[in-house]
């Protein structure tokens, strides 16, 4: 069996606007201590990142720890939403989940985000088969890829999750077919 421990990373600062540099908040920094000890007794063989700042440093703390290195995998960055900031994102965020074609250009549908997340996930299923794995990503991405495990995975359960920083949700797969998905909240 491979455990994929997917984690949304903690607290960013959204007053920085670009994407691949937003950095953690004071919080988010203090939070990402919850990971660590989260992931601590999992037996974590290997971990992978989104390239991007806030998730590859939510993750950065465990693999210290453990002596891991973090490999780095473009495909798991978050969606790239417009070349301008969208003030009410909760609308377009509605918009794209009701229809996974959606987007501005040049920004990503979230059909686009997922099958580049999925394309990327099964390529490490198939490279660290038995193992236990973490990837640091980000809220809508990962949403993404629990919404192609379980449907049933809709805007509303992403508005659920909107706020939650950091968040895991552990996969077990056999092979390439997901077996079990458990949401993981660290501040319970």
């Amino acid at each position: 069996m491979t455990n994929v421990y997917f984690v949304r990373h903690a607290e960013s600062d959204n007053k920085v606007h670009d994407d691949m540099s937003r950095p953690l908040t004071e919080k988010g920094t203090k939070d990402r201590s919850l990971v660590t000890n989260y992931l601590g007794d999992k037996g974590i063989l290997a971990v992978f990142s989104s390239p991007y700042k806030r998730a590859y440093d939510t993750v950065e703390d465990f693999a210290q720890q453990n002596g891991l290195d973090i490999t780095c995998i473009d495909d798991f960055r978050e969606r790239k939403v417009a070349d301008t900031w969208i003030e009410d994102f909760s609308s377009y965020a509605k918009m794209q989940w009701e229809d996974f074609g959606h987007k501005i250009l040049p920004g990503e549908s979230l059909g686009e985000v997922q099958a580049r997340n999925i394309k990327a996930l099964h390529e490490l299923l198939a490279s660290c088969n038995d193992k236990n794995i973490v990837i640091g990503t980000h809220g809508t991405a990962l949403s993404t890829v629990v919404n192609y495990f379980d449907n049933s995975f809709s805007h509303d359960r992403f508005n659920e999750i909107v706020g939650l920083m950091p968040w895991i949700v552990h996969f077990a797969f056999e092979k390439d077919k997901c077996i079990s998905i458990d949401y993981i909240n660290l501040f319970e």
